[in-house]
């Protein structure tokens, strides 16, 4: 596993070693903490595409490819939907470049990868406490900002951490599902509705809405990208759902109560 060191990384190397996998973490620095075994990259990963691509040309001349690549990618592909419904058919959008453009260039450095299956998992904000996502929100909340964002009319695709980690064991085994799978509960929230589900799941009052410029400010405050608050995607799950996978956690509200009394994992 590339990535395993990071939160998400690790919640799923943990879910596959108790589903019986050998999980070993590719990492540039060998970590104490990390419960797996480790393999040193040697190099860190290229910013060229080309360079990338060609790398992982090179590292893989096996006599037997591995049958599945999972590749993580991102729902922000899609940059700002609007109200479009968003299905796995949908063409990338062509900004903004920190979103739509990183992605697309992380797809297309694994196109080339040798293996039997190739999924690209367009994954939605995962929602797990003790992960940046997660905290974020909650902090904000309670620290009585959860209100609207700009208009709050944006639509945010979300996923429970139990929905996401048992799609990737659907996927894994479910050889039909390759190419594009869209990795989101089925029913993804206005940014108003989701500030107001949070709020009553931190029991905090009412809060004023936060204007657009506020966003970039408090955005450069806290290292972030005001895109993330600013667009929206209202993407759908078609695929997993067409093959059978269903969701323990559909809706925020029931999703978020469960979540903001569980110790963050570890």
């Amino acid at each position: 596993m590339a990535g395993g060191s990071g939160s998400l990384g690790r919640r799923m190397a943990d879910a596959m070693a108790t589903a019986g996998a050998d999980v070993v973490i590719l990492t540039r620095k060998r970590r104490v903490d990390l419960r797996h075994r480790q393999v040193l990259w040697g190099r860190p990963v290229c910013r060229l595409v080309e360079e990338r691509a060609q790398r992982l040309r090179a590292s893989q001349q096996l006599a037997t490819p591995p049958r599945l690549w999972l590749q993580m990618s991102t729902l922000a592909i899609y940059g700002d939907a609007g109200e479009e419904v968003v299905e796995e058919g949908h063409p990338p959008a062509d900004g903004p470049p920190q979103m739509a453009g990183v992605a697309k260039a992380w797809e297309a450095a694994a196109a080339d990868a040798v293996a039997n299956r190739i999924v690209m998992l367009r994954t939605a904000v995962v929602l797990d406490p003790g992960t940046p996502a997660f905290d974020r929100l909650r902090t904000l909340t309670k620290l009585g900002l959860g209100g609207r964002i700009a208009s709050g009319r944006q639509w945010v695709s979300w996923i429970h951490i139990d929905d996401y980690l048992n799609a990737v064991r659907f996927i894994a085994r479910h050889d039909e599902l390759c190419g594009v799978v869209h990795v989101t509960a089925p029913k993804p929230i206005r940014n108003s509705d989701m500030m107001r589900s949070l709020r009553r799941a931190f029991h905090r009052p009412w809060s004023p809405p936060t204007p657009g410029p506020a966003v970039h400010v408090g955005a450069a405050l806290m290292r972030s990208d005001p895109a993330l608050a600013l667009t929206g995607r209202r993407c759908v799950p078609v695929r997993l759902q067409r093959s059978g996978f269903g969701f323990r956690h559909p809706d925020f509200d029931a999703a978020i109560n469960e979540l903001v009394d569980r110790r963050p994992a570890g």
